[in-house]
């Protein structure tokens, strides 16, 4: 018999996990009994509701950056930069807030928290780290990762993904994550798992949906890699123009040396000029908290890609589940009827040492007939996953779509707004010099 192919609208989501470990006392006490039963709850938990449901409890913050050494794995001598984490309760006590838990965390130590969540919530559009070295920076600023400057942004980055986190309304009841801010541990991930989120599976009946958001997320990393390039370049430029205001300065200062009657107002205008040419440093300072914002959903991207390739993986699974039933059924049915649709190294076997007797095809047959019933439940259980991880999945989508214009719009338009402000610096001080050669 012929198996129907899987129906692509059937969507994906493996079971919630059972979350690990206990809460001890300290941050325990604030978020209670709440925060028990991560496992358990449900995916299609109301975004408005509860996606606050930890910063109501507690407030989270990365508030140092320490550089360090010690020994790697390898036991070679290495530097690198621990953050400090600090959790305190929101809820006060003689009307003052009480700090709860406090500990140092390693980047690398960050990574293998998303990773963990990118194995067990495959649905889900995992918020992104900040980059790890600096990336689209324009050439005055320094791309070395211990940069001091450097590190400031990253862990303001490194604040805001735990808090992208805990208002999201599944992550932020994970145990994991609760660990990770509150003792100092470790756990095991399964390479292959992780291995298999990178693999790539040719699947016969993609979801179009899933297909679209790939595509996406690619051109929504093309633009907005372009858009941190032209930033780059732009701030190059600019540099130079805003320094070059500087030699106005110089010259106008010697200038005023000469004259009498027309000195004063040459030195003001110089001082002007020199005013102008330093603003240019805290201007493209502020300019990268901006830039920081879009490379946020430019590692976004990337967080798409991997529920779609989740998807795909499940897919690729359910296909061959449905493409190895009825390659049972089709055995089964030329046992019974004693004719071979297709050529087999059974079949000829048959012909050169004939026909099984009955009682051994009626045992084949019966093993067959289990194994197709085996068959049938692992199929109906992939679709009913497959259901499930899709639902679930694009709920989170949309969460995150709501959240990515709303972000992306307010980023853009404080950009501009900036831009607007340095205009008009630019010109009040050439309204400044023109008042200055007008006294002269």
């Amino acid at each position: 018999m012929e198996q129907a192919p899987p129906d692509p609208e059937r969507q994906l989501q493996p079971a919630p996990l059972e979350p690990l470990g206990s809460p001890d006392a300290g941050l325990g006490a604030a978020v209670g009994k709440e925060a028990e039963g991560a496992g358990e709850e449900s995916s299609g938990v109301d975004t408005m509701t509860h996606n606050n449901f930890w910063l109501k409890k507690i407030e989270i913050s990365v508030s140092e950056a320490e550089k360090r050494t010690g020994r790697n794995a390898m036991n070679m001598q290495e530097t690198y930069t621990a953050y400090l984490i600090e959790t305190r309760s929101v809820e006060h006590t003689d009307g003052q807030s009480v700090l709860t838990d406090s500990l140092w965390r390693r980047y690398s130590e960050f990574e293998l928290l998303r990773s963990y969540l990118l194995v067990y919530y495959p649905h889900i559009v995992v918020p992104p780290l900040p980059e790890k070295r600096a990336e689209f920076v324009w050439h005055k600023l320094s791309a070395d990762n211990m940069d001091p400057d450097f590190v400031e942004r990253r862990r303001i980055g490194l604040e805001n993904f735990l808090l992208r986190i805990a208002s999201h309304p599944i992550l932020c009841r994970d145990k994991i994550f609760y660990l990770f801010l509150t003792q100092v541990f470790f756990f095991y991930l399964a390479d292959s798992r992780l291995k298999a989120l990178n693999a790539t599976f040719r699947v016969k009946n993609p979801d179009k949906r899933f297909t679209d958001l790939k595509h996406y997320s690619d051109e929504l990393q093309s633009v907005i890699s372009h858009l941190l390039r032209v930033r780059a370049r732009v701030a190059d430029r600019l540099y130079g123009v805003y320094k070059v205001h500087g030699n106005y300065g110089r010259v106008f200062s010697e200038w005023s040396a000469i004259e009498k009657e027309m000195g004063d107002g040459l030195q003001s205008a110089g001082h002007h000029m020199d005013v102008y040419a330093s603003s240019i440093d805290d201007i493209l300072e502020d300019e990268e908290h901006y830039a920081d914002q879009l490379k946020e959903y430019l590692f976004y991207a990337e967080a798409l890609r991997a529920v779609c390739r989740k998807h795909e993986l499940m897919q690729y699974d359910l296909e061959m589940a449905a493409q190895d039933l009825a390659s049972k059924k089709q055995q089964c049915e030329e046992l019974a009827t004693g004719t071979v649709r297709t050529f087999s190294l059974k079949g000829m076997t048959t012909k050169l040492f004939g026909q099984e007797t009955p009682e051994q095809r009626e045992a084949r047959i019966k093993v067959l007939e289990e194994q197709i019933n085996e068959g049938e439940q692992q199929l109906k259980s992939k679709n009913l996953e497959g259901r499930e991880f899709v639902k679930n999945a694009w709920a989170d989508i949309e969460r995150f779509k709501e959240q990515k214009n709303r972000d992306l719009k307010e980023a853009l338009i404080s950009y501009a707004v900036m831009q607007i402000s340095m205009c008009k610096k630019g010109i009040q001080v050439w309204t400044n010099a023109k008042e200055c050669f007008s006294k002269m």
